[in-house]
């Protein structure tokens, strides 16, 4: 079996596959050369932890769209790789990190340099997964003749907010964040 480590040797940087990115990558630089890292000493902490990261992606996401660049731009100030593994390439990969029984993406794993799996966070912060439930519960049955045509609608007001609220990319951070010092305390 290949390991989370082998996946991220042979992955591509996570500003290569942006810069390849054939969906989304218009909405995914704009995430990424607007959002501000905070100033509360995050990035001066793991500067010494010697971490990297995985993210199981794929460039028609919107919640990758979204939720990348802010983990690039995290993991850029603090001088950590970050590559990408490709969900649809491989699914061995992603079978091991299902979220609720679903290939749920992006999954964002936290390597030591050894590649031991230390931690994981995805495919959503908390917040944002409410408001997707909020909007989903919204949609009619899928039964209903109207369904795809509202579930475009929600597909769209989500992209939106994902490329500009601001808050969204706050909320992602501070999950993520949460995670990373979880991973810390353990180490």
């Amino acid at each position: 079996m290949k390991t989370e480590e082998k996946f991220f040797q042979e992955g591509k940087s996570i500003q290569a596959y942006m810069d390849e990115m054939s969906t989304l990558k218009e909405e995914s630089f704009t995430v990424y050369e607007k959002f501000r890292l905070p100033a509360d000493g995050l990035v001066e902490k793991l500067q010494h932890q010697s971490l990297h990261f995985l993210t199981i992606t794929e460039d028609w996401c919107g919640d990758a769209m979204m939720i990348n660049p802010v983990i690039r731009k995290l993991a850029e100030a603090a001088d950590i790789d970050v590559r990408v593994a490709l969900r649809d390439a491989d699914t061995s990969l992603i079978d091991r990190h299902l979220t609720n029984g679903g290939r749920a993406i992006p999954m964002i794993l936290i390597l030591s340099e050894q590649g031991e799996l230390l931690g994981k966070w995805g495919p959503r912060a908390p917040e944002v997964q409410q408001i997707v439930d909020e909007l989903r519960a919204a949609l009619p049955p899928k039964e209903d003749p109207t369904f795809a045509d509202k579930q475009k609608e929600v597909i769209a007001t989500l992209k939106e907010r994902y490329v500009a609220d601001v808050t969204l990319w706050t909320y992602v951070y501070e999950s993520f964040k949460a995670t990373l010092l979880n991973v810390l305390e353990k180490r």
